[in-house]
């Protein structure tokens, strides 16, 4: 792990005598007479993870209670701006030290501890404390930050560095979904962690960690865990769908024939759990048993009897929900490129068969004709954005009409609306679909959180539960994918393509890693249409570069002016 000594940033209030800054800089003692209660509320200034480490002197028979918080709350539980505190009071877990009297006595727990807000609450008795020091150790995977993405809108930047920051305190031993709350490792979340990692660090280590975790959790009905290793089983279907989404990801991004070719026996496991599920007279999936998790939209809240939330219309018990229907019809598409590649044109024929069958028949089922979307179920009574996404992602919706059918979805506020986790999904259609110069338009609940005085991206938008998510740092990711327009064009990443979609940006600057080196890239706009600058490519890579319809052949490095 990356390990480096960090100071806190300030003291915002405290119920004795005032702290002084040398103390906080670690250059003076703090000093508490005997039956004395005071508290203490210390302020990182951004989220961070690590150990806390204090040293003490004296005071035997005190309590000294370490209280740990992403944020602080209201009287009604909510936290609000997380920069302000009047009113607030701090909730989370907390450590216990009872010094024995000695001198230099250090408390510093056995695992990491994720906070911006950290209370202390000393009580003396018969003897007087001195507190020595108090400080930290940052600790978290050590991913490095390769990539850079420079472009005229400084809030962009801003963004960027808080998506940076969310990645990093969600990566430790294994990828986390947060750091503060469960600290666990959940396919739905590490996909798009691991698109992160590859595109802003190039270190694959933890990408290839996960990818065979979740391969081992595989249990003898077929799925995957959704979150794995954990002690506690869960299952969520959609995840197990995803982590073969997640195999073909790598498989573009890494030139690893062995490894990948290792997970096809568990990618045919998955898959023949959902296709045993398939409803003979409909074509689309009937019940479909566990969590059957997609996002967590308002109008699809936790329910405390079934201890399910996120799930959308015919999730449950009833099934028929075109959106699992087609999140499998995705998968079975993404395996059958792997298959192919492979060789096992046999099976691959198959799943891109299963695939279309399925998606011709949630057409067929699910359309409404009124409305012209896709609904979530054949009943036609819910609609989401999350069924039209993933109608053009599987190309349920005919290929022809996807542009004009996702200009026309992406904005509509009478559809259920995708959080920040799922708004990943919405930008891969935008880029499939030509509308990528649309993307930094639908950057709206990143801007909020910022404004609210996030240092990391949340969970979900307010009420937020965690603060911290990697899910939604997606952001750091689509500024190099999307805006800079940089993808593989062939597996391992051996071929580039760059297509940048700079939407309102007169200029775009920065660098990505890539296996064989650094992508460079510095683009300007020229006039309305045109597009100056120049991509430098490592030594053998070779490439293409796509603007407006037209394309410049790229090796070491090209002068682009188009």
């Amino acid at each position: 792990m990356e390990q480096k000594h960090q100071q806190f940033v300030s003291v915002r209030r405290t119920t004795g005598d005032p702290v002084p800054d040398d103390f906080l800089k670690g250059k003076s003692t703090l000093s508490i007479p005997a039956s004395r209660k005071i508290t203490i509320l210390f302020d990182q200034e951004h989220l961070t993870t690590g150990y806390p480490e204090l040293i003490v002197s004296g005071g035997k028979g005190s309590t000294i209670r370490l209280t740990y918080s992403e944020s602080l709350f209201d009287s009604k539980g909510s936290k609000g701006n997380r920069n302000e505190i009047e009113g607030k009071t701090i909730l989370g877990y907390s450590d216990y030290f009872i010094p024995d009297g000695n001198t230099d006595r250090l408390f510093r727990p056995l695992w990491f501890r994720t906070w911006r807000y950290l209370q202390m609450e000393i009580e003396t008795h018969e003897k007087p404390l001195q507190i020595n020091s108090f400080s930290s150790e940052f600790a978290a995977y050590p991913l490095k930050e390769n990539a850079i993405f420079e472009s005229d809108q400084p809030g962009l930047k801003k963004i960027w560095d808080v998506g940076w920051r969310t990645a990093r305190l969600c990566a430790n031993e294994t990828y986390f979904d947060c750091p503060y709350y469960e600290q666990l490792q959940y396919i739905g979340d590490t996909r798009i962690q691991s698109l992160i990692s590859l595109y802003v660090s190039g270190d694959d280590r933890l990408v290839r960690n996960v990818i065979l975790n979740f391969n081992e959790s595989i249990f003898h009905e077929g799925l995957t865990r959704s979150r794995y290793p954990s002690a506690n089983p869960q299952i969520i279907p959609p995840f197990s769908l995803y982590w073969i989404d997640m195999v073909n990801d790598y498989w573009t991004l890494r030139d690893d024939p062995e490894f990948i070719k290792s997970f096809l026996p568990g990618i045919e496991n998955v898959l023949g759990w959902f296709t045993k599920r398939l409803d003979q007279n409909t074509g689309i999936l009937g019940k479909v048993e566990y969590w059957n998790f997609v996002d967590w939209a308002v109008e699809w809240p936790w329910h405390e009897e079934t201890s399910f939330g996120g799930v959308p219309a015919g999730g449950t018990s009833d099934g028929s929900s075109s959106i699992l229907s087609m999140q499998f019809a995705y998968a079975c598409q993404k395996a059958a490129e792997l298959f192919r590649n492979f060789g096992e044109t046999e099976k691959a024929d198959k799943y891109a068969k299963i695939s279309e069958q399925v998606t011709k028949a949630v057409y067929e089922k699910c359309w409404d004709v009124s409305r012209g979307y896709l609904a979530d179920t054949p009943s036609k009574k819910e609609f989401s954005m999350h069924a039209q996404i993933f109608g053009v992602l599987t190309n349920t919706i005919p290929e022809k009409d996807q542009k004009e059918f996702t200009i026309r979805f992406m904005n509509d506020k009478t559809l259920i609306q995708p959080t920040m986790y799922f708004r990943f999904y919405l930008t891969q259609a935008l880029k499939k679909t030509g509308l990528a110069d649309s993307y930094l338009e639908t950057l709206g609940l990143w801007n909020d959180m910022i404004q609210k005085g996030l240092t990391t991206f949340a969970e979900n938008p307010d009420p937020a539960r965690s603060d911290c998510h990697a899910w939604s740092a997606s952001p750091d990711y689509d500024f190099l994918a999307t805006v800079a327009g940089i993808r593989p064009a062939s597996p391992g990443f051996r071929t580039v393509e760059i297509e940048p979609a700079l939407g309102k940006l007169s200029f775009i600057k920065g660098q990505m890693p890539h296996p064989a080196g650094i992508i460079s890239y510095d683009l300007k706009r020229n006039g309305k249409e045109g597009i100056t600058g120049e991509i430098i490519l490592p030594e053998g890579v070779t490439g293409k570069f796509i603007w407006n319809g037209k394309s410049v052949d790229l090796k070491n490095k090209t002068s682009i002016n188009l």
